[in-house]
This record gives structure tokens, sequence and C-alpha cells, in this order.
């Protein structure tokens, strides 16, 4: 008799101004490729907030938060949110964020390295679709974070809302997205070319060569993002913490396509990933 593979938890994590209701629509393509012992538990972050853009024309949800603003007590209480949920409906074997999600996972990990590496992490893996690591939580834990990789966290958060701005309008005149032309193949002013990876030194203003040591997030990690996407430096400057990691360019914006090929890459990333937790 075949042994049946045991089940994968995963827990999803919302970006900033949807839903955990946003979020499982967002995967439904990723989460059919999936083999079934593969579950999905999705949740909604502690604050409202405003929409995130077309959302509130798409989704007849509430919009949620992580927190509101990028304080160190605003992301650590966070963190306590997801303590929380895992001490009461663990084991988690995976969590996969959306860009806010992200920024709340790798934050996590981060703190979890400087200041109890000897306790074991409530999950064993992580995938990140479009999300960077907080800088205020990089100076709070001694990095030293460069006028540069301000500067440039400044800019292309404004490219993103520049963008927003633009999908808001097409969301409430859906008669005037052409067909073939995709939703982020008009991005002007993107700061990185996709096709180079940056060296080490330079990570968009961030020096890993001089990192702390103990500041590493060593379990296998999956890093989803963007080619089009303005926040693609920081998905790449949260990738450069990984010791074990897998990485895809899907080639669009700030989202998860859900094409028949993109979906499929991206199962397979994770249902390795599955793979090489078991038994863990």
């Amino acid at each position: 008799m075949t042994e049946q593979p045991k089940k994968i938890k995963v827990l999803g994590l919302h970006g900033m101004g949807t839903s955990a209701h946003i979020l499982k629509s967002q995967t439904v393509a990723l989460r059919a490729k999936l083999p079934a012992h593969f579950t999905f538990d999705f949740i909604d972050a502690p604050f409202h907030c405003a929409p995130a853009p077309g959302t509130d024309i798409l989704f007849d949800s509430g919009h949620y938060a992580w927190w509101t603003h990028p304080t160190v007590n605003g992301i650590r209480g966070a963190h306590q949110v997801l303590d929380d949920y895992v001490e009461a409906h663990g084991p988690v074997d995976v969590v996969l964020g959306f860009s806010q999600g992200c920024s709340l996972i790798g934050s996590y990990l981060l703190y979890h390295a400087r200041e109890t590496p000897e306790l074991p992490l409530p999950f064993k893996a992580a995938v990140f679709a479009c999300g960077g690591m907080p800088l205020p939580v990089l100076e709070d834990l001694g990095v030293a974070v460069s006028p540069r990789a301000k500067a440039i966290n400044d800019l292309t958060s404004k490219l993103m809302k520049k963008k927003a701005g633009v999908l808001v309008e097409m969301a409430a005149h859906l008669d005037r997205i052409q067909p073939g032309v995709g939703l982020w193949d008009d991005v002007a002013g993107l700061l990185h070319n996709p096709d180079e990876m940056p060296d080490e030194k330079d990570v968009f203003g961030l020096d890993f060569t001089a990192m702390p040591a103990d500041l590493r997030i060593k379990i296998p990690t999956v890093h989803v993002y963007g080619a089009k996407d303005p926040r693609w430096p920081a998905s790449l400057q949260l990738a450069y913490f990984c010791d074990n990691k897998k990485v895809y360019d899907h080639r669009g914006g700030h989202d998860i396509p859900r094409s028949t090929e993109v979906s499929r890459r991206i199962a397979e990333m994770v249902e390795a990933l599955g793979k090489e937790i078991q038994g863990k």
C-alpha cells in the first residue's frame, strides 16, 4: 500500500489594503496545481485600512493591514499576531506572504535570528511574493542602511503609488483595458534591470558583504517577483537575506499572475519546498 504524503499546512498572509479573501482569490490558480496534501489557511490582518487599488471595485470584502505605519513597534505587534495564530491554530509548515505579508514574515525571521536563535521557528519554510524587508527593522537591528537604499525605497514606493492610481482608473473603466496589453506594461521609470542580479556589495544600497553574520534566514524559501514591479529592488533585498532560496521572476508586476504557465512554475517550486521540509 502506497504511503500517503504528510499534509502540509500553508498559512497565507495578505498584502496591505487587501484581505484573507482576496489572497485566497489571488492564489486560486496556484492552489489548483498543488497536490491535495497541501492545505491553506488565510487570515485577516488586525487593522482596517484603505483598500489597495481597485480591490474595493473587484472584491466585496474588508480591507486590512498588518500595520498602518512601518514603525518597529507596529511591525513587532504584527509578529505577536502571527505567534498568537500559530499557537491557537498550528502547527503551520509554510507561511506564504504577498507584499506587506512578506515584510511581516521576513522581519519576523530576522528578529528570531537575532534574539532567539536557540528556539525553533513556528514554521519550516516561507514563500515570498512581491515583498521586501522594512528598512526601519534593519536599522533597529543595527544594519547600516545607506542614504541610497532609503532613496531607492522612497522612489520605488512613489512609482508604485503612481501606478496604483492608473490601476484604480482601469478598475473603474474595465472597457478601456485592451486585449493583449498587460496591466503592468506601461510602468515607466523603473530603477532596475530585471536581467541583471545585483552584486552582494550593493543590493540597491544594502551591502551584504558587511551585513551582521547572524542576520540570515536559513529555512528554505521561495521568492516570486515580477520584472515590471516598481518594488522589484525590495524583493531582491529580501532574497539576499536567505541562504537556502529559489527565485522566480514571473515577468509581470506587483501581483501573482494566474496564467497557466506562471501558476504551474510557482506550484512546482512550492511542491519542491514541501518535499524538502517533509520529516523536519
